[in-house]
């Protein structure tokens, strides 16, 4: 390889945009994915794989040492939210900062926070695996609950109506999947992650020509391990 092609090379590497990423072989999902759970996160299934999660490494909000420098007296329980509020108030604000795109929304949902990926801003439009954008989207998530690890998450594919209901499961969680797997690929704990498939329920927009895009979604909700 001759110097040109070497610099070529650093460069796109640098910039990312030159290589494209494509999912693992689905022969491999299962091996990225052990430990992920694939139900929904309900506050029994969080407090079932608490161990788990703890075993491999995880830790609880209050184990953060957010706050613990200025809230010396009080409430253990008033101290402890105030810290789990913080915590994730921080969440929201680095994932919406950093995800000021097309397709993508961050809200919050009491506690909790969620971020809702259009399909077509995450993935190839015509071919079912993860974009160039959406590598570099997904990359930046990855990062930023690697920083805030004090969470569990739930990972859910969507589709928009469809009349085959059992196809519409499978590409919903094939899309959920996916991610999961980019996220695992990225240093992500799986024992933090569920992740299920809900076909075209719960839409949330028209399923007109311009709805259906917005409903064939995956949505991540963010919440504290506590």
């Amino acid at each position: 390889m001759n110097a040109h092609k070497i610099i070529f090379a650093i460069i796109c590497f640098a910039l990312s945009g030159c290589i494209q990423y494509h999912s693992p072989a689905r022969n491999t999902w299962q091996q990225h994915l052990a430990g992920a759970s694939f139900m929904d996160m309900t506050e029994t299934a969080r407090t079932a794989k608490l161990p788990v999660y703890m075993g491999r490494g995880g830790k609880i909000i209050t184990q953060t040492g957010e706050l613990s420098g200025k809230m010396q007296y009080g409430d253990k329980n008033t101290i402890d939210n105030a810290v789990l509020i913080n915590y994730m108030a921080g969440l929201e604000y680095e994932l919406y900062d950093a995800l000021r795109k097309p397709g993508i929304s961050v809200q919050r949902a009491g506690t909790d926070v969620v971020i809702i990926l259009v399909r077509d801003s995450i993935m190839n439009q015509n071919i079912a695996d993860i974009s160039t954008d959406g590598a570099d989207t997904l990359k930046t998530i990855s990062k930023i609950l690697n920083k805030y690890n004090a969470t569990f998450m739930e990972i859910a594919g969507y589709t928009d109506s469809m009349t085959n209901q059992t196809a519409a499961y499978a590409l919903s969680l094939d899309m959920a999947e996916r991610v999961g797997v980019y996220m695992a690929q990225h240093r992500v704990s799986t024992s933090r992650m569920f992740i299920v498939g809900r076909g075209s329920a719960r839409p949330i927009a028209a399923q007109d020509d311009i709805g259906r895009l917005t409903n064939r979604r995956v949505e991540i909700r963010i919440t504290p391990a506590r």
